[in-house]
């Protein structure tokens, strides 16, 4: 399968990113299955990278084969935003150290408006069952997450390319 991680730099070697809190499925290396959602996410991180430096920077999409009948790996794959999905999102975003079993998670990703009723319910402002009602209704992008080392190990470096705005 083909994977895509927009950002602003070319990454052969993939890493888990430990620096941002806030994360969906935690600490992982994230990827999607759809080309135009890696060059949106490499445009906006350029954007906020250029602000931050003052400088311009380069929205890059770097493309990997991913292996996903290699070696036993724990997998979770979500279909849709389903309550034990919103329960993984909001205790990896109010929790910094919270750490699930998996090695790969593959589900929806919680874009601004997703992340806004994910904040409803951290702050208990929104029951859960209330806000996958809510969710059911937004378009949710596809994210894969490699969580352990040993899972980005099933990543191979293809190549990349500069996204134009």
């Amino acid at each position: 399968m083909i994977l895509y991680h927009g950002t602003t730099m070319e990454v052969q070697r993939p890493q888990i990113i430990v620096n941002e809190v806030g994360r969906d499925f935690g600490f992982a290396f994230y990827t999607t299955d759809i080309k135009e959602q890696a060059e949106r996410w490499a445009l906006r991180k350029a954007k906020l990278e250029g602000r931050r430096l003052r400088q311009t920077c380069q929205a890059i999409v770097n493309i990997y084969e991913w292996n996903e009948k290699g070696a036993a790996y724990s997998i979770k794959e979500f279909e849709g935003a389903s309550m034990e999905w919103l329960e993984l999102v909001v205790a990896c975003r109010s929790d910094r150290i919270f750490c699930h079993p998996y090695d790969i998670v593959i589900g929806k990703i919680a874009n601004d408006n997703v992340g806004e009723t994910v904040s409803y319910v951290t702050r208990g402002i929104m029951r859960k069952e209330d806000a996958i009602k809510r969710l059911k209704f937004e378009k949710l992008n596809n994210q894969i997450a490699f969580c352990t080392l040993n899972s980005l190990h099933t990543l191979k470096f293809v190549k990349c390319y500069t996204v134009r705005s």
